[in-house]
């Protein structure tokens, strides 16, 4: 039972530092315009984040360099396409900067935890709305699924999907904040 669950871990672990490298080549698909790739690699960072938690669970427990890790990877995996849509003027800077001086300031204060300080219950739901609104926001302009939306909405299925997104990024942010202040109060 302790080597499965020893190698559980390092899967685990592995995961989590596979999607630590994500960032970048999601960064350079966006760049190159390449939508669809770069909305599968979100995709698939997101999958390895639940696989990643599934496997630490099931070994009862991941290892305290995995909990310090994880946070850290779903920071570059969700703030990088942020980054690049502000700078596409998709969403505004300010909110962009205040969300990731946010994730600087529970990264600093999770570092001074002995356990790597586990997610709370808010800030699991700031990261899932984050990664929705980021899905949508991605959503590349050439996937219609064979629906005429603008016939029933006036927008056809890639701009509706990406104002959704861009409306669940403010409700997100405020996630954010409030998450923050749980973290901080708990000192």
């Amino acid at each position: 039972m302790q080597r499965s669950s020893t190698v559980l871990r390092r899967l685990a672990d592995l995961l989590t530092l596979g999607r630590a490298v994500l960032g970048l080549p999601l960064l350079l698909a966006l760049a190159d315009g390449r939508e669809a790739l770069a909305w599968f690699l979100l995709v698939f960072g997101g999958l390895s984040d639940a696989a990643d938690g599934a496997l630490a669970r099931r070994a009862g427990g991941g290892s305290v360099w995995g909990a310090r890790l994880d946070p850290l990877t779903d920071k570059i995996l969700i703030l990088a396409p942020l980054l690049w849509l502000s700078a596409r003027g998709m969403l505004p800077l300010w909110a962009v900067w205040l969300l990731l001086a946010r994730e600087l300031l529970i990264s600093g204060w999770r570092a001074g935890q002995g356990s790597g300080g586990p997610a709370s219950a808010g800030g699991k739901a700031k990261t899932i709305l984050q990664f929705s609104s980021l899905l949508l926001l991605l959503w590349p302009g050439a996937w219609t699924l064979g629906l005429d939306t603008t016939a029933s909405v006036g927008l056809p299925l890639p701009i509706l999907l990406r104002l959704i997104g861009w409306w669940l990024f403010w409700p997100s942010l405020l996630l954010a904040l409030s998450s923050a202040w749980g973290y901080l109060r708990r000192r």
